[in-house]
């Protein structure tokens, strides 16, 4: 079993920066690619980015392409979310979670998530 903690979601004025963190519990170190989810009021979770087991892989988002920049650290179990020049439309609650599956996953392919962290962009 698996339990994903996020933490450092808050409220930030727009162009400015947030980190998020993913604490691990369980043996996850290496085991599972970690991905970035985010859902906004009335709409659908939504992919932002992953990370692959090796590190070697990120692929993002369009929407966050140049701007947020995933990392993971195996020894500590945490993968981290750095987000920059951030936009209203960011606003959303994000969710870490693990798959078993390749970086490529789906969002179905995932199986462990976090309880999510709130992040509201102000204009």
């Amino acid at each position: 079993q698996v339990q994903l903690v996020e933490s450092g979601g808050g409220l930030v004025q727009a162009g400015g920066s947030l980190r998020l963190s993913c604490a691990a519990s369980g043996r996850t170190s290496g085991r599972y690619a970690m991905g970035w989810f985010r859902q906004a009021p009335g709409k659908e979770r939504e992919f932002v980015a992953v990370i692959s087991r090796s590190i070697s892989t990120t692929y993002y988002a369009d929407s966050v392409k140049g701007r947020f920049t995933i990392s993971r650290d195996n020894v500590k179990n945490t993968v981290y979310l750095q987000m920059n020049s951030l936009k209203p439309e960011d606003t959303a609650v994000y969710y870490c979670a693990a798959t078993r599956a390749t970086s490529r996953a789906t969002k179905e392919e995932y199986d462990y998530w976090g309880q999510g962290t709130q992040v509201t962009v102000s204009s």
